[in-house]
């Protein structure tokens, strides 16, 4: 379960989709009582399965708790929904896992328990963002606060690799976000990266993008420690939380045939702002695929995040990942 709202976000998002996805099974773990309480009628018996019987329950007599540090949910909380919900993903019981758990700790339970692709040292949290004429995917968000330049230069080729082989973008553009775009500017890990990813012929390197102008449209990757990534991330969210309010108070007061032109405008608008539509951050490098949903993130934003683990366990991220990197590296 995990996040903010637990079951009441995440057994809604899970029955819906289900009925969109009649070939798709689920193993839902958490606490049997309170994922009993929220299927409701839904569930024909208490054998933990719907009448279709493509939802199974697992109870997990365990709970990460916002305080635990990583490194004691790794000793003492292996019978979470998290580790155990990971495991099923190492013993090929499942394809992926969903989490809107801590996000540190499902980096160190998902390390320990799947390890590393070839060549990778740290996995990191990427996502699409929109922008003006499409999406820009930002990494790292909050995997990994404190980055090297030769960090930040594995995450370029990690991310690079994934807008090639899911996107099929042949050179995604890669940029460092950072404090201003002209050449000297930045602390000593990002000019340690920028000299890295300008030296390196495998990446499309366009230089530095500020945080301005990420949605611009200048890049199709910005790199970035976790802690930067994290703080942009929650801006850019929390300013659309807010002019998506803003638009909704101007719609209720506008009135008469003013309110039936605007209505379209607005509805666009609010779908593209809408975080929810974007939620569902996918954990790059570790052995199997692992996305991470917002902790505040309603049914609708983890029903997202579902359909993200659902796209790259069928297109086989991980292994292609792997397959790219290994031929970057024997530059092949």
């Amino acid at each position: 379960m995990g996040g903010d709202l637990g079951a009441t976000a995440t057994v809604p998002a899970v029955v819906d989709f289900l009925s969109g996805n009649p070939d798709v099974q689920i193993l839902l773990f958490g606490n049997e009582s309170e994922l009993y309480g929220q299927l409701g009628g839904q569930l024909r018996d208490r054998s933990g399965h719907l009448p279709s019987a493509r939802l199974q329950l697992i109870d997990c007599p365990q709970r990460v708790e916002s305080g635990d540090r990583p490194a004691r949910a790794l000793r003492h909380k292996r019978e979470s929904s998290m580790w155990r919900a990971l495991a099923a993903v190492a013993e090929g019981r499942a394809a992926a896992c969903v989490s809107a758990g801590e996000t540190g700790t499902l980096m160190a339970m998902g390390t320990t328990v799947l390890g590393t692709l070839p060549g990778i040292e740290r996995p990191a949290i990427c996502t699409a963002l929109p922008t003006v004429s499409g999406r820009v995917y930002l990494l790292d968000l909050g995997a990994n606060v404190d980055c090297g330049g030769e960090t930040l230069h594995q995450f370029a080729r990690m991310g690079a690799a994934r807008l090639q082989v899911a996107e099929r973008l042949r050179e995604p553009r890669v940029a460092l976000l950072n404090i201003g775009a002209e050449a000297g500017k930045g602390n000593r890990a990002v000019k340690a990266a920028a000299e890295l990813l300008a030296a390196d012929v495998t990446l499309n390197y366009v230089g530095f993008v500020e945080g301005d102008a990420l949605l611009r449209g200048h890049a199709d990757l910005v790199v970035c420690d976790g802690f930067v990534g994290n703080v942009a991330l929650k801006a850019i969210e929390g300013t659309a939380r807010l002019l998506i309010e803003q638009l909704r108070a101007t719609g209720r007061s506008r009135s008469g045939w003013r309110s039936w032109v605007a209505r379209p405008l607005f509805k666009s608008a609010l779908g593209f702002l809408d975080p929810a539509q974007y939620n569902g951050a996918s954990m790059l490098g570790l052995r199997g695929v692992v996305v991470k949903s917002h902790g505040s993130a309603d049914s609708a934003g983890f029903g997202h995040a579902l359909r993200v683990a659902l796209a790259e366990a069928r297109g086989g991220l991980p292994d292609r990942i792997a397959a790219r990197l290994a031929a970057v590296t024997s530059g092949h």
